[in-house]
């Protein structure tokens, strides 16, 4: 806390009011997060404030002071002086197992007459990041300058990056601890960890994926209601038009898992080759969403018509190629989808005996993968790309001799028969009740 003289901030008092329930001034958030910028403070320090907010929480004024200082820690975008075609949008998910809508919705979008300047993160706790997929793509360059990133969103209509050194650096420095400390399951947290990074690329609508379940950090519907409202709030309350959709985690997304192999499902469903059920309709839902919220289109309706027709025409396949060849990647990658490579060991994952998947516990594949090189222990691992699920069956789904429970890439056999146990154990047979609803709820201001 600061002197009554106006004297310098000490980080262990701020750590202390936080533990003790206190109410943080935005000042003295302001000052903890400009120290966590600059490393005037220990990451013993960054932990110890991050675990007194996950047991203490912060109201919504600390959150918006949170999310504000963070934004401000680095460069916020400025677009006025480029002739963009559509309005600048994005779509975040809190994340979840198997979600790689970021590579089908920003084509989509871009596709269909908006903007997406997408500012994305690395995996967190069990579930897979988007940028990690991307590193899969040889030559994919997710760290390129301002001047490229603001070309490639003017030219391709959409560019997938993470946090350069100049958006948001408070938040790249508290993220990587988060996620080896136990602290990443806090609403307060996510939402200014997320929002900091959408306010500084400059946005005019955003829509937000808030998934609950087994497979994320929302087990409940309540607790992914709570974020939501967080998230919706907040945003809003900076002047970024947002909204939620609250959507089922409690199966995997899509028929992969990990991060190559989501790259090469995902450029399966841009062509057309294999859309399944679950994610198509997911994606649709949020980027119709989107197109809404940008003024592209007059209802959901005829967003979700949009959103069809630009997979249909091949519109966002050539946007998602104009933008990977752009970034560095491979200009045939469409065509020659096998540059993506996966782990050279491949298994079949029989269960013990035949049946009906009747649910699955998605956090335990989450780690199965983890466990496979295909996710961080520590910060700062580096990952196996090419480890991964592939065919995976979901609830409702008969499997036997025939159809095996997955397909595990790994590097070598005693990985894969590890995460084969892990996906026997995951696996619940029996009784299947017909699913509920993909999407729960909208949430607005």
């Amino acid at each position: 806390m600061a002197s009554e003289g106006g004297g310098a901030f000490l980080p262990q008092e701020i750590i202390r009011r936080k533990r003790n329930d206190e109410i943080l001034t935005s000042d003295e958030i302001s000052f903890f997060i400009k120290s966590l910028s600059d490393n005037s403070i220990t990451e013993g320090q960054v932990a110890a404030w991050a675990m007194a907010v996950f047991f203490q929480g912060l109201e919504r004024g600390e959150t918006v002071a949170l999310t504000e200082a963070m934004r401000d820690s680095g460069s916020v975008l400025e677009w006025s002086g480029m002739a963009l075609p559509g309005p600048l949008l994005d779509k975040h998910s809190t994340g979840g197992v198997g979600d790689k809508v970021s590579l089908l919705l920003a084509p989509m979008v871009a596709a269909a007459g908006g903007c997406v300047p997408m500012i994305s993160g690395r995996g967190l706790g069990h579930t897979g990041g988007t940028l990690d997929k991307l590193d899969s793509i040889p030559g994919y360059d997710t760290a390129p300058s301002i001047e490229v990133f603001r070309r490639v969103v003017a030219d391709a209509g959409c560019a997938i990056i993470g946090q350069t050194a100049d958006l948001a650096p408070a938040d790249r420095r508290l993220y990587g601890i988060r996620d080896v400390t136990a602290t990443v399951e806090s609403i307060p947290l996510i939402t200014a960890s997320i929002l900091s990074k959408k306010l500084a690329a400059g946005l005019d609508g955003l829509v937000m994926d808030v998934k609950f379940g087994s497979g994320a950090f929302a087990a409940t519907e309540a607790q992914a209601e709570e974020l939501a409202r967080s998230i919706v709030e907040v945003a809003n309350g900076a002047g970024l038009r947002t909204t939620a959709l609250l959507s089922d985690m409690n199966q995997v997304l899509g028929l992969s898992a990990g991060n190559a192999v989501e790259v090469r499902e995902a450029i399966d469903f841009l062509r057309g080759d294999e859309r399944q059920s679950r994610l198509h309709e997911l994606t649709l839902a949020l980027t119709a969403e989107l197109l809404v919220t940008g003024g592209l289109a007059p209802d959901v309706g005829e967003g979700r018509e949009m959103a069809r027709k630009t997979l249909e025409s091949g519109a966002a396949a050539e946007r998602f190629a104009a933008m990977v060849a752009a970034l560095g990647g491979p200009a045939d990658l469409l065509e020659r989808p096998e540059q993506v490579t996966l782990a050279e060991h491949e298994l079949a994952v029989l269960a013990e005996q035949a049946g009906v998947v009747a649910a699955l516990d998605v956090r335990r594949i989450g780690l199965a993968i983890i466990a496979l090189g295909g996710g961080r222990r520590r910060a700062g691992d580096a990952i196996d790309h090419g480890v991964g699920l592939t065919r995976l069956a979901g609830p409702g789904d008969e499997v036997g001799p025939e159809r095996p429970l997955c397909l595990v890439h790994a590097r070598g056999p005693a990985a894969a028969e590890e995460a084969a146990r892990e996906i026997r154990a995951a696996v619940t047979l029996g009784n299947h009740a017909p699913p509920g609803p993909l999407v729960l709820e909208r949430i607005a201001s």
